[in-house]
């Protein structure tokens, strides 16, 4: 990981009582960033949760480390906890600090007078926002977004440049809209009248994302055709994803790039996609479903499955396909020279009844 100013200076010891655990070595070493074990200079913190990379650890320039609790000591200061990799991810998250622009709202912006702003919120250049749309307190909008009319959106919101938030959407507290995705624009709805010509069906609902969401670059979320589209609380989507009108995404969800979710379909909670699944539409997924890169999902999934392929199937069934699929050549070639024996015998069984004189 790159040198940054936006890491914060902390000791070891105050970093090792902001995450709860115990430390070994001089508490006042500096950690100044973070980086692999290979690519750690002085200053930096580094951790250990895969033994292969142990002589990684005994050569590293690192200041400090995050090893399991049954490692044996090396020669740099080290925190000891159950789950390395977790608790240098929360260390991230103590010392390094992501750019947000000050409080305040650029002259460039074009606010609706009916608009309201909670306090310490943050508007770039260019931003355009409608009437009667609510921002919650310390919310950040980065330049030349777009917020349509009657929009509400929650507090300490992160809302990148280049978002479109469409009329009537509802946006909780914490959500994270990385730049270019579009929230609330109309679902792909039409109907073919009687030359064959397709007629668009007005789409009058509204999208309600909750609490803690992120939503990945140019990832499309379209508004119901009457009622919800709703993304719930801490879903995490990538980029590129498009989620169609009237889907309903279950809490704690996670959507990998290039998946495609077809209109209606419910999705549970804790689900887990792969990139580029597609899911086609009234379908229920339910709790707690994993569902492997490239999966078409044709059908409705119980609670807990793993599933593959496409059309899907259970996992265990599917690795079984494609570990026979390599023979399926050899087996062919055998099969047809089978066959021919077969062919060779039932000539030769014909030819010798033919030659035999009836009693």
């Amino acid at each position: 990981m790159p040198k940054s100013s936006r890491f914060k200076a902390i000791t070891l010891r105050e970093l090792a009582k902001q995450l709860g655990l115990p430390y070994e070595g001089p508490g006042d070493v500096l950690i100044k960033g973070a980086a692999s074990l290979t690519t750690a200079k002085p200053g930096d913190l580094v951790f250990l949760s895969e033994k292969k990379l142990r002589p990684f650890l005994h050569q590293t320039q690192a200041a400090a480390a995050i090893i399991p609790e049954d490692e044996a000591s090396p020669s740099l200061p080290i925190i000891r906890s159950p789950h390395p990799y977790r608790s240098f991810v929360r260390a991230l998250q103590i010392v390094f600090q992501p750019y947000q622009p000050q409080p305040g709202v650029h002259p460039s912006a074009i606010i609706h007078p009916q608009a309201k702003l909670g306090p310490e919120v943050s508007i770039g250049a260019g931003c355009v926002i409608g009437a009667n749309v609510t921002i919650g307190p310390k919310t950040i909008l980065f330049p030349l977004v777009v917020i349509y009319p009657d929009v509400s959106i929650g507090q300490e919101c992160l809302i990148h440049s280049l978002v479109t938030i469409r009329e009537d959407t509802q946006i909780g507290n914490r959500v994270v809209i990385q730049p270019g995705a579009v929230i609330g624009a109309d679902g792909f709805g039409l109907l073919q009248d009687e030359k064959g010509q397709s007629i668009p069906i007005p789409q009058v609902g509204k999208v309600i994302i909750e609490d803690n969401v992120e939503i990945g670059a140019n990832t499309t979320i379209d508004r119901a055709a009457l009622e919800t589209t709703r993304i719930g609380p801490g879903v995490k989507i990538d980029n590129l994803v498009q989620i169609a009108h009237n889907v309903l995404i279950g809490a704690d969800s996670i959507i990998a790039a290039q998946t495609g979710i077809a209109g209606s379909t419910e999705v549970g909670q804790r689900v887990i996609m792969g990139g580029q699944v597609g899911l086609s539409d009234h379908l229920k997924i339910g709790d707690d479903v994993l569902i492997a890169a490239k999966s078409g999902v044709t059908k409705s999934v119980p609670d807990k499955a793993k599933i593959a392929g496409s059309p899907h199937l259970n996992i265990m069934d599917w690795r079984k396909v494609w570990v026979t699929v390599p023979q399926l050549y050899d087996l062919l070639k055998k099969f047809k020279r089978l066959q021919r024996q077969v062919e060779a015998l039932e000539k030769i069984i014909s030819q010798s009844k033919k030659s035999t004189p009836d009693d």
